[in-house]
């Protein structure tokens, strides 16, 4: 699966980490500085209805309901996304499959 991402999206995915550990919202909000509130909120809530990112709550509409729940990224799509935040990755696993197909 080839996960494309635009720069919102891979500062916040950054921030929370993808090694499956909660971080709160303060946090993260604290992690990501420079972005609009506007931009912020819907960017977690699109990450959110993908499934890309996982929270304690359901409803955010501003920083404080944000500041007030619990994120970490979901598990299920880590690898692909560490791939889509290093595109290096994304070829490397590419030219294993191919040397894979080769072979047989």
């Amino acid at each position: 699966m080839e996960i494309n991402l635009d720069g919102g999206e891979k500062e916040i995915l950054k921030a929370i980490g993808l090694g499956g550990s909660n971080i709160t919202g303060k946090q993260l909000i604290e992690r990501v500085g420079g972005m609009e509130e506007a931009e912020f909120v819907s960017t977690i809530r699109g990450l959110l209805m993908v499934g890309y990112v996982l929270a304690d709550k359901q409803s955010f509409h501003n920083y404080d309901d944000v500041e007030h729940a619990e994120f970490h990224v979901n598990s299920g799509y880590a690898k692909d996304l560490k791939e889509a935040l290093d595109p290096r990755l994304r070829r490397e696993r590419k030219n294993q499959r191919n040397r894979r197909a080769r072979r047989q």
